[in-house]
């Protein structure tokens, strides 16, 4: 199973601030958006997607082409700003 982690506006505008995933034919983050859509809807790809979402696998910052598997923790977050 792959656990998703949700924060912020992110879990807000899903209602959801996690789901586990099997991880069956899912190689990539990409894969795992695309399987998110699917099981989910299309809001998920729509947010999950965006232009300023961060991923995180493990705790580490990661682009979406990352591979990942079962077991993986992958995080998903907007953009933190600060003043």
């Amino acid at each position: 199973m792959i656990r998703v982690l949700l924060f912020s506006s992110l879990r807000e505008e899903l209602n959801s601030s996690s789901v586990e995933v099997p991880a069956l034919g899912i190689s990539r983050i990409s894969c795992l958006v695309e399987k998110l859509e699917r099981l989910y809807g299309k809001s998920w790809g729509r947010v999950l997607k965006g232009e300023n979402t961060l991923v995180a696998v493990n705790q580490t910052v990661v682009h979406d082409n990352h591979h990942i598997g079962d077991g993986d923790e992958v995080a998903f977050f907007p953009p933190v700003t600060g003043g």
